[in-house]
């Protein structure tokens, strides 16, 4: 028993003179991260001010749950932090109780309107900052782009140009040798006829001839592409004297091989250009049953397959020199009045 000197009787204690437990403000320890917990009301009011709630969280957690004004001053203070609309996150959670109730003046509201504006203006900014920005990098893809397919056309016009070339030299020479042979074949009609009749034969033309042989046209032509060239040109010269009676069958002839070498040439990647079946009833018309007809195919470096059924050109095997000196050596056996005539 406590002894109370000098007092006769010990005070009264009543239980509404200390604070109770529940009075007292509830904290928890959290093991983990977690959101802090703010003055909700303070939190709506400034979410029905505009502000989003992870601002809003983030400017009462640092400005101590004190008041609206210092949330709302904590934000303006802060609107250039990168972070300012990541949620805040701590390891220990505080109940904060409410303070009394505060008034929103107009003057805050101005203000949170005005923050409202500057956030607006600043996202517009970017944005349009970064349109500009993804608009330089299109322009500077097509002008790439417009570069590449100057450079690709420049180069097939270079080759066109080369092509056409070569093709007007094949031609004259192959009109060159054409009359040439018929000089010749004029004066041995020549000195037959003076055999017959007794007179002496003289000196023919056929010493004078300048028939260009293979070895002449090699000097200024690779010897592997003139060779090939020339054995296309002599298969085709075998394909007109061979049916020379039927002008149209083997001009067909000469169109729908041109037709074969152009689609192989255009679409070297689809593999129905570079397949032909023997058996098919237009390619034998046309071509199949043609002596020399199948040989400039293979000379085009199309070969026939195991079972041969087909005639087929592997992809990797698909030579462009080739597929142009080809179409060249067939333009010229189309337009050239004198080709195969001897």
């Amino acid at each position: 028993m406590l002894l109370w000197q000098g007092i006769s009787e010990p005070p009264s204690f009543k239980p509404h003179h200390l604070p109770l437990a529940s009075n007292y403000p509830k904290t928890q320890v959290q093991t983990g991260m977690a959101v802090p917990q703010v003055n909700k009301k303070l939190l709506q009011e400034l979410e029905s001010m505009g502000f989003p709630r992870a601002r809003a969280t983030r400017a009462l957690h640092y400005s101590g749950n004190a008041s609206l004004e210092a949330g709302i001053d904590w934000i303006i203070d802060h609107e250039n932090d990168p972070d300012i609309d990541q949620m805040p996150l701590v390891t220990v959670d505080i109940d904060i109780e409410s303070p009394e109730p505060f008034h929103i003046t107009e003057a805050m509201k101005i203000k949170a309107q005005e923050l409202r504006d500057q956030t607006r203006k600043k996202r517009k900014e970017e944005e349009k900052k970064l349109e500009l920005q993804m608009e330089r990098e299109r322009e500077k893809e097509r002008i790439r782009s417009g570069k590449e397919v100057e450079q690709a056309k420049q180069i097939l016009e270079d080759n066109e140009r080369k092509r056409n070339i070569a093709s007007r030299n094949s031609e004259k020479e192959e009109e060159k040798r054409a009359r040439e042979r018929i000089r010749w074949k004029l004066e041995q009609d020549k000195l037959e006829r003076r055999v017959k009749l007794g007179l002496p034969p003289g000196q023919t033309a056929s010493a004078k001839l300048s028939i260009p042989v293979r070895g002449q046209i090699q000097k200024s032509l690779p010897v592997r592409s003139v060779a090939k060239s020339e054995h296309m040109r002599e298969c085709l010269r075998s394909l007109r004297r061979n049916h020379k009676d039927d002008d149209a069958r083997v001009r067909r002839a000469f169109q729908t091989l041109m037709t074969y070498v152009g689609n192989v040439a255009k679409n070297p990647d689809q593999e129905k250009f570079r397949k032909i079946r023997l058996s098919n009833p237009s390619f034998l018309d046309r071509v199949g049953s043609l002596i020399g007809g199948i040989e400039f195919l293979e000379l085009c470096g199309f070969e026939r397959t195991e079972a041969g059924e087909f005639l087929y050109l592997p992809r990797d095997k698909v030579d462009m020199a080739t597929l142009y000196s080809a179409a060249s050596e067939l333009k010229s056996a189309l337009t050239n009045p004198f080709f195969g005539l001897l």
